[in-house]
């Protein structure tokens, strides 16, 4: 168990760093703050103490340099088992740091939009705040890291359970939790630059993937097999991660695969389009002036292959084509841009049916998204870019 007597806090997300500090001031603990911290923990009464009496330095070049100090990271990367550690420690008159709360610069917030200059978006790459939390990590058998706001009550409770200490287990998971806040924090500047001073390199030498766990599924391929949807965190929330699911029971690996395959068909049409889609494959794909009559005549294609499939419709859903799809028998899952509320009423009649709606029908590649279509295979992987031709009678 490490006893925790001194904290430094520097974030730039404060959600809840107020009770957090308040409740490990009331267990004792030593506050060591920075900045606009410092500032906020102060005007709400807490009791600081600022990272520039510790260091006997004032902070510079704009804030930049703040914390890229000994008596800093001395204080954090001391090994407390080792004597000749601790013999320096007392040596230059270092003050142990128990518990690093650190988050770092909104450098994914600021490159959400399109527009952010090259300069506004350099600035909010932090280069302290990583140090700290890197430093805090690898010494995670003395040291805590609290990288993430949402852990503050955790962490609470569990210091006020064990008398102020936190256990070796926890110690360890918080490490692994902040290595993996700066290994994405580190992808996303690494492809903004990328995108922005190569902006023509889409194969690059060295491919970084960051997803972001969106939700468990029902199941995987085989019901056997464990699963979970993974959302692109580099890359604005596209696709299948801006989904609402609206009724039914959770969603399968299947499920997602055969709503993706019925995506690609029905994207390609502008006028009222419906498909229906079983194991990856349509059964039917029909397009008409009205939705209703797509879709009739799309389950009707093969209405016996068409149980338990999927159907794709890329228009708004009103109660006629609920009706339609409501008489056709068992479906799996419905994806749409949109349900008038008396389609929705119709449609939940059906226990189990899985209702998705899907706003972006577009084909077309989205600002700041290069559409690519990856394939896994046996120790490696492929990687083209999406086949967004359009196709005119001429071409055929």
């Amino acid at each position: 168990m490490t006893k925790i007597k001194r904290a430094l806090i520097s974030i730039s997300d404060k959600r809840g760093i107020v009770e957090f500090s308040r409740g490990l001031k009331g267990l004792g603990v030593e506050i060591v703050s920075t900045g606009g911290t410092a500032k906020l923990l102060r005007s709400h009464g807490v009791e600081i103490r600022a990272v520039s009496d510790v260091t006997g330095f004032p902070e510079i070049l704009s804030g930049r340099v703040k914390t890229l100090h000994p008596k800093i990271h001395g204080g954090i990367l001391a090994r407390r088992a080792i004597a000749e550690h601790m013999s320096q420690v007392r040596k230059h008159k270092i003050g142990l740091i128990d518990l690093v709360v650190v988050n770092l610069y909104p450098f994914e917030e600021t490159i959400l939009d399109p527009k952010v200059k090259l300069e506004d978006a350099v600035e909010m790459i932090d280069i302290g705040g990583p140090a700290m939390i890197r430093s805090a990590a690898k010494n995670f058998k003395d040291v805590a890291i609290v990288s993430n706001p949402d852990r503050y009550p955790q962490i609470l409770s569990e210091l006020e359970r064990n008398g102020g200490a936190l256990s070796g287990q926890t110690l360890a998971a918080l490490s692994v939790e902040a290595f993996g806040h700066t290994a994405r924090y580190d992808v996303k500047i690494h492809e903004f630059l990328r995108s922005r001073i190569l902006a023509r390199d889409n194969f690059p030498e060295v491919l970084h993937l960051v997803f972001d766990k969106a939700q468990g599924l029902r199941y995987g391929e085989n019901p056997h097999q464990e699963a979970a949807f993974y959302a692109d965190s580099v890359k604005p929330r596209h696709g299948f991660a801006t989904m609402k699911q609206l009724h039914g029971k959770e969603l399968s690996f299947n499920n997602l695969l055969d709503l993706n395959a019925a995506l690609q068909i029905i994207k390609d049409f502008d006028s009222p389009c419906a498909c229906v889609v079983k194991h990856n494959s349509p059964c039917g794909v029909a397009s008409s002036d009205n939705l209703h009559t797509a879709y009739r005549d799309a389950f009707r294609c093969d209405s016996l292959s068409a149980f338990g499939g999927i159907v794709g419709l890329n228009r708004r859903v009103d109660t006629k084509t609920a009706g339609e799809i409501y008489a056709s028998g068992f479906l799996e899952c419905i994806v749409a841009p949109g349900y008038d509320a008396g389609a929705l009423k119709i449609l939940k009649n059906r226990k189990n049916l899985r209702i998705i709606e899907f706003k972006d029908m577009s084909n077309k590649t989205k600002a700041g998204i290069y559409s690519c279509d990856v394939k896994k295979i046996e120790g490696g992987m492929l990687m083209q870019e999406h086949d967004q031709l359009d196709i005119t009678p001429n071409d055929l």
